[in-house]
This record gives C-alpha cells, sequence and structure tokens, in this order.
C-alpha cells in the first residue's frame, strides 16, 4: 500500500562538501563553473576512455563478431547511458565548463554524444529551446496531453510521430520564432550525425549498425518513454501547473545513479535548479505539492511508471505513490486521483491553451 511521506528515509543525493581535494580535482575545479558538478568530469573521461576504443574495434574488418554486439550494448547502456542522459541534460540547463573554457562544453554533445546514439545539439535545442518553453501544453512538440497517457497504443502513436517528424517540426517551430541560429546549430548536428553514419556504412556496415544506428534508434524510444511518464499525469483542469503537469520519483536508484532527475516538478518550476537542490526544495516546500495534490512515488522511476501504465497496474502504482497528506487516501481513492489526470485532451481544451 502507499507509504506516508514521514516514514520515508529518502537516500537520495544532496550536497556534501569535501574539504581535502586531490591534485586532479583542484585542476578541474579551476575549470568548471560549479564543484558540485565534478561527477560529469570523471564520468565524461570514463566514457571518453571507454567507449571510442570499444568501438573502434568493431570497425576492425573480422575482429569483432556480430554475436559481440550485445557485450558492447552491455557497457553502453547498463554501465553509462543513464548517467550519459542526466549529465547532458543537466550540462545543457547549467553549462559545465567556465566562459574562458567554454570550448570544452562541446565535449559531452559532440564527442561523447554520437557514440550514445544523441545526434549533437538536437537534445539542446528540443528540451531547452523548446520542451521548457512550452511547459508540455499544446505547442509542446512532445506534449503528452493529445495522447490516452495509460495506453500503449497512444504512445506507439506519441513516438512515430516523434521519431519520423520531430526534425521538421522542430525546424519548422523555430522558423517561426525566427531562431536562425537555434535552427542551425540543429540542423549541424543532427544531419551531421545522418552524414557520419552514411560515411561509416560505407567502412564498415555492421559496426556502424552496432556503434551508431541502433543506439540512436534505442536511446530516442528511451527518452520518449521517459518524458511519458514524466508528463502522464496531468490535471484536466489545470494543466499549465507544474504540479499538476508532472510527477516526482523520489527514494530510487536511479536519482542515485542518474543525478536525481526524478525530481521532475522540482526541475520544471526552475528549470536550471542545481540537481543537488531538488531534495532540499522538496523538502523545504511540501506544503505546496500537498496543496497542489502533486503525484509522488517512491522506489520508481519514470520509465517503470510508463511501463506500469501500459500493463494497466494502477493498483501496483498506487503501492508506490507517497502520501504527503496527514489523513491518507484509500487506495481506490488514489487510483481515482492517477486516472482523471491520465485523460486524454478533447480538441476543445487543447485549443484552450493554444491561444
Amino acid at each position: 500500500m502507499s507509504r506516508a511521506i514521514a516514514a520515508i528515509d529518502n537516500q537520495d543525493p544532496v550536497w556534501q562538501p569535501k574539504e581535502k581535494r586531490n591534485v586532479f580535482e583542484r585542476f578541474f575545479l579551476k575549470l568548471i563553473n560549479d564543484e558540485r558538478d565534478l561527477p560529469f568530469i570523471w564520468l565524461s573521461l570514463q566514457m571518453t576512455l571507454v567507449l571510442p576504443l570499444l568501438a573502434g574495434l568493431y570497425f576492425v574488418p573480422g575482429l569483432m563478431p556480430w554475436w559481440s554486439a550485445p557485450l558492447y550494448w552491455g557497457v553502453l547502456f547498463l554501465v553509462f547511458m543513464d548517467r550519459f542522459m542526466l549529465m547532458l541534460h543537466n550540462t545543457s540547463h547549467r553549462r559545465l565548463f567556465k566562459r574562458q573554457y567554454r570550448v570544452f562544453n562541446k565535449w559531452i554533445p559532440w564527442v561523447i554524444g554520437p557514440f550514445c546514439g544523441q545526434s549533437p545539439e538536437t537534445y539542446y535545442v528540443h528540451h531547452i529551446t523548446m520542451h521548457h518553453a512550452e511547459g508540455n501544453l499544446p505547442r509542446d512538440l512532445s506534449s503528452t496531453m493529445p495522447y490516452q497517457r495509460d495506453s500503449f497504443i497512444d504512445w506507439l502513436k506519441y513516438f512515430f510521430r516523434f521519431f519520423f517528424g520531430i526534425i521538421p517540426e522542430m525546424a519548422a517551430y523555430q522558423a517561426r520564432k525566427k531562431r536562425w541560429p537555434v535552427l542551425r546549430k540543429m540542423l549541424i548536428g543532427e544531419l551531421g550525425f545522418y552524414a557520419l553514419c552514411v560515411g561509416l556504412s560505407f567502412v564498415n556496415l555492421q559496426a556502424t549498425l552496432i556503434v551508431f544506428i541502433i543506439p540512436f534508434v534505442t536511446i530516442r524510444i528511451l527518452m520518449m518513454i521517459g518524458n511519458w511518464g514524466q508528463h502522464a499525469f496531468v490535471d484536466p483542469d489545470e494543466p499549465d501547473n507544474d504540479y499538476k503537469s508532472s510527477i516526482t520519483c523520489i527514494n530510487c536508484r536511479y536519482n542515485r545513479r542518474a543525478f536525481n532527475d526524478g525530481y521532475h516538478i522540482s526541475h520544471h518550476l526552475v528549470a536550471n535548479r542545481h540537481w543537488l537542490e531538488h531534495v532540499p526544495e522538496f523538502e523545504e516546500n511540501r506544503d505546496k505539492y500537498i496543496e497542489n495534490d502533486a503525484i509522488i512515488f517512491e522506489g520508481i522511476d519514470f520509465f517503470l511508471v510508463s511501463v506500469f501504465l501500459f500493463l494497466g497496474r494502477y493498483d501496483w502504482l498506487a503501492d508506490r505513490f507517497v502520501e504527503l497528506r496527514d489523513e491518507p487516501r484509500s487506495k481506490d481513492e488514489i487510483i481515482a486521483l492517477m486516472k482523471r489526470r491520465l485523460k486524454k485532451f478533447s480538441p476543445e481544451q487543447l485549443a484552450a491553451y493554444t491561444k
């Protein structure tokens, strides 16, 4: 059954100052804007040393057979991918390197990103200049509002629209806003990635599929499952209320690996809030979460939220619901709250938020 917030020992990351720094830490602290982001340096170094080396082995003719591909994907997806995506997310919102070293801010999206299926700059343009500007409302090209959000069929519609349509739609969106430098940045990154894949396919098609193309398809699937879970529950009366158009997932392994990404309400309230400030924000402003009847889960992440919605397991989700109120609700009341916020918005409702 659901748990009261008072009964939860939250183990999600918070800032713990370190008095002594080794020589490597002191060196990188001179280069970056915020000492709390040193984990991004170590993760970037690990990925830079490991992924290009492993990927290069696949381009040596006859060295790595097809059947070894799951070993490569195991390293990529199980060791690095979740942490990389949220490192990319955080460094898109808050620049990692100081202004005088800003060229190194290209390191993550341009050097590491392609090995993780990320076309350089597309994520930044989509997430920063469009998604946060529109806030999951109908003008957001990744809005969940037009879909029934416990339907796998509707998610497939959502995914295929994104996968095949996001680049032309995003180009049109940026053109309407007359953001020509942003549009140019996205097209260079996206089309450049396509050109890289085409060119390398003539060198070694098998290696290009394993290293670049299959991760590209996979990560876009994962991103859309994650975004769906983040914005599956939208209040029909207040879809523009961040407390009621997103959720928060606390006390889970995903937060400890992926830089507190579960605090999605806090993130939408202040997009550039540092990832180590989410837990204190949640604790200090709990009254606002209660006032807005925010949906909080414990021990699970957005991907599991999506999966169990597709399975219709509202009871499973209700068991992981965090009750913030002093007087706990019944399981049926929690399920009723969730179902109300899962309903597809009608054309008339959507139109009211596109004026």
